[in-house]
């Protein structure tokens, strides 16, 4: 599921490429496509995204300059929950739109844990989700997704590489992790010991069962002597980008 974003494209053929394969593209108020016909540039981000084994989901944000010096921003998910398992295209002019539309699309997926597994847990767990989804003051936190997060977590700590890797206490925290979000936060090519070297930095946030939230930071890079690919995990974005520096300067 890849939405690319090309940088030769104009304002106008994106938006063109947009409304054409958006399923609800008639929804859209007329006065908000006239607006748009008179953007100078644009730039396109993944937003969130979810896998698993039931669902595929991404939201993606488009960003449009107009010609009057104010910006206009579309909201775009992408998903496979229809019974031919093509990926399905939806516009929304709102992010909390766009959350309440994918947070609908995991229940009717069933990416959400069976009811009579535990009830009274997944009540709290749910009350909580609830509440952050539609929560105004937090229209920008990310949307937390209940898949396995424990696991999730548990996998992530494995494969990091680095012998300051997160220890014990922040393991035995994440075992209480029933949601989480994965946000790539950067991304660069550069020259190492004369070779190319890939850098990506994620964010994987967690959600508790006592209601807080924590992350672990992830690097995935080929600054490695033979080239191949190393995970690295951090317990906080500064030492994270540190290290990345760090292995960006070895020669």
């Amino acid at each position: 599921m890849n939405v690319p974003n090309d940088p030769y494209e104009t304002p106008e053929t994106h938006l063109e490429r947009l409304l054409g394969r958006a399923l609800n593209s008639f929804e859209l108020p007329d006065a908000l496509v006239e607006r748009l016909d008179s953007a100078l540039a644009h730039a396109s981000s993944l937003h969130s995204s979810h896998h698993s084994a039931q669902l595929h989901r991404a939201t993606y944000r488009h960003t449009y300059l107009l010609a009057d010096g104010s910006s206009l921003t579309l909201w775009e998910l992408v998903h496979n929950s229809g019974r031919d398992g093509a990926d399905h295209h939806e516009l929304y002019t709102e992010e909390s739109d766009v959350r309440l539309a994918a947070s609908r699309l995991h229940g009717a997926a069933g990416a959400f844990p069976d009811p009579a597994d535990d009830g009274l847990e997944l009540e709290f767990d749910m009350d909580v989700l609830g509440a952050l989804m539609s929560d105004p003051l937090a229209a920008s936190a990310p949307l937390y997704e209940p898949d396995d997060s424990a696991d999730h977590a548990r996998r992530v700590l494995r494969r990091a590489e680095n012998a300051d890797r997160p220890g014990r206490e922040v393991a035995a925290r994440l075992r209480g992790a029933f949601a989480h979000h994965i946000r790539q936060v950067f991304g660069r090519q550069c020259n190492v010991a004369g070779r190319e070297a890939g850098f990506t930095l994620y964010e994987h946030g967690f959600l508790l069962l006592d209601g807080t939230e924590m992350s672990v930071w992830e690097v995935e890079h080929t600054a490695t002597p033979d080239g191949r690919h190393m995970c690295e995990v951090y317990e906080d974005e500064r030492t994270a980008r540190e290290a990345m520096e760090h292995r960006a300067r070895v020669r």
